[in-house]
């Protein structure tokens, strides 16, 4: 009886590992930020309120991106 707890499955490689870290994250940094930089240019061109709707938009963004990030690394460890 072997310890490995996935018998009929193949190993994963690391190189796929790593490559899906990758994108997971990116993910989680870009969609947010730019999503809430359209909507903060849209915001501006409604409330002719450049350039605070886009940089309000970029901080959320980031913001939300940092706690995806932060979600992430807490399922990982």
């Amino acid at each position: 009886m072997s310890n490995n707890t996935n018998e009929g499955d193949k190993p994963v490689p690391p190189a796929s590992v790593l490559i899906l870290t990758i994108a997971d994250t990116t993910w989680r940094m870009f969609v947010p930020t730019i999503s809430m930089i359209l909507l903060g240019n849209l915001a501006d061109d409604t409330w002719h309120t450049k350039p605070y709707g886009v940089l309000v938009g970029a901080a959320l963004g980031g913001l939300i991106a940092g706690l995806l990030i932060k979600r992430q690394l807490a399922k990982d460890v």
